[in-house]
């Protein structure tokens, strides 16, 4: 408890960590006072049928929001729009070489690539704004006539999502961590209360078992997050040695670093990815009721066995492959070559960058079979009982996003009082975020 009071005492010495801190509270109680605003023309009363019809995986989507989706509030879309512009965009960058080239042009053409991102944005909104009034408000809620209410709510929700674009940017730039990682993890615990309230509720009524299988859960739950920090912190390093090099009278040189390849390199874009593909068979089946069979209808279960074998094959394959087009060993050993640097017992150049790959594909494999168990874990927890709303943080895009952002701005935080020589948050080691590992010189592998 000492050294707790001491480091906080310590953090708050440090007058720019003190206003990054707050400044990044403020902006992100900013964010949850929008997510109660409600649109203009919305009764807020008769939004209650449409949330206790909600499905399983719009209770996802509304979770990731914040709870502004099944609000209908200002901010109900999110970021989700900015985040699946940027992956666009990301992939673009990988496949068109007008992309390639502004990515090679430094910061003139990441400020580029911004700006289109910021321009796609809008459009993606536009379009999700008018099929979220379409289908998650009904009639009844509306006290302004169409088209106007589709109008104004279209323009009123484009202009909340490129808000909290804005204030995600100010954190990442005044506040501490990453903004808008920030905003989708205040999103995900602000649902954790209820979750929690939800699990409480179940397991006191006379069938669910009282206390102890509530303490059960929350000592899984530990473990569980325990787990995932493991893989998002498991790396494989490889040793790199740099030549000597004698210039004048000093030498430069002759160190050794490492590579850090991780073993969760693809982050959550798997299950994102998979996620998108699992959404098809619910939509089929709304689209074209007389397309039925008990394939389809499975699938559109997340609790059932079908859907969980089909979701974490495509979560390994999207591992795979989405690590493929984001780590690319034949750079990586062309910029070792040019820095003078070689992999000690590997022949510089193409045997590098074989050594390199074949030590990806090892660890790619057991990191995608990880990412997998923890996508379903989820749904295990609700076969066990666990409440639907708390089940959700057993796994999943929103475990991996809370652990990881948590570790990253602990890590920042550390970095400043290190930098000013105080104490760690930890007695003994350093906190590692996502993006902490060490870097070669040419090379810098960024976490996802």
């Amino acid at each position: 408890m000492k050294k707790l009071i001491t480091t906080l005492t310590n953090i708050w010495k440090i007058e720019e960590l003190r206003n990054r801190i707050l400044n990044t509270l403020l902006f992100l109680l900013i964010y949850r006072i929008g997510c109660h605003v409600v649109l203009p023309g919305v009764n807020p009363d008769a939004l209650v049928v449409n949330r206790e019809g909600g499905n399983d995986i719009m209770n996802l989507i509304n979770m990731f929001a914040g709870g502004s989706f099944s609000r209908a509030a200002i901010f109900a879309l999110g970021v989700m729009p900015y985040i699946s512009a940027s992956i666009v965009v990301q992939l673009l960058g990988i496949a068109v070489p007008a992309f390639q080239k502004m990515q090679k042009e430094g910061e003139s053409g990441r400020k580029k690539m911004m700006q289109i991102t910021r321009y796609l944005t809008v459009a993606i909104t536009l379009v999700q704004s008018i099929a979220y009034v379409k289908t998650q408000i009904g009639p009844e809620a509306k006290t302004i006539a169409d088209p106007m209410f589709s109008i104004l709510s279209a323009i009123v929700l484009t202009a909340g999502t490129l808000f909290v674009m804005w204030l995600g940017e100010k954190i990442t730039d005044k506040g501490i961590g990453n903004g808008i990682s920030l905003i989708i993890m205040a999103g995900i615990i602000a649902q954790l209360p209820a979750g929690i309230t939800a699990e409480w509720g179940s397991r006191m009524s006379p069938s669910g078992g009282g206390p102890i299988p509530l303490l059960l859960e929350f000592v899984a739950l530990f473990f569980v997050v325990i787990f995932t920090i493991l893989v998002v912190q498991g790396v494989r390093k490889i040793p790199v040695q740099y030549a000597k090099k004698i210039v004048g009278n000093k030498q430069i040189g002759g160190v050794r670093q490492y590579i850090p390849l991780k073993v969760n390199a693809a982050g959550v874009m798997p299950i994102i990815f998979a996620q998108a593909i699992m959404f098809l068979p619910m939509s089929l089946t709304q689209f074209f009721p007389n397309v039925q069979s008990d394939f389809l209808t499975s699938l559109s279960n997340y609790t059932s066995v079908t859907y969980n074998v089909v979701f974490a094959l495509l979560i390994i394959a999207f591992t795979f492959f989405y690590t493929a087009i984001m780590v690319n060993p034949q750079q990586m050993s062309e910029d070792m070559k040019k820095n003078g640097g070689f992999i000690p017992g590997v022949k510089p150049g193409y045997e590098t960058n074989l050594f390199i790959d074949n030590v990806i594909s090892h660890i790619t494999f057991p990191g995608a079979i990880f990412v997998a168990v923890i996508a379903i874990l989820p749904a295990i927890a609700t076969l066990f009982g666990v409440n639907n709303q708390f089940a959700h943080f057993y796994g999943g895009t929103s475990l991996l996003i809370l652990v990881g952002v948590v570790l990253d701005t602990i890590q920042q935080i550390e970095s400043h009082l290190l930098m000013r020589h105080y104490d760690g948050l930890m007695k003994t080691g350093r906190v590692k975020g996502r993006s902490s590992a060490t870097t070669v010189e040419g090379y810098d592998q960024s976490a996802i």
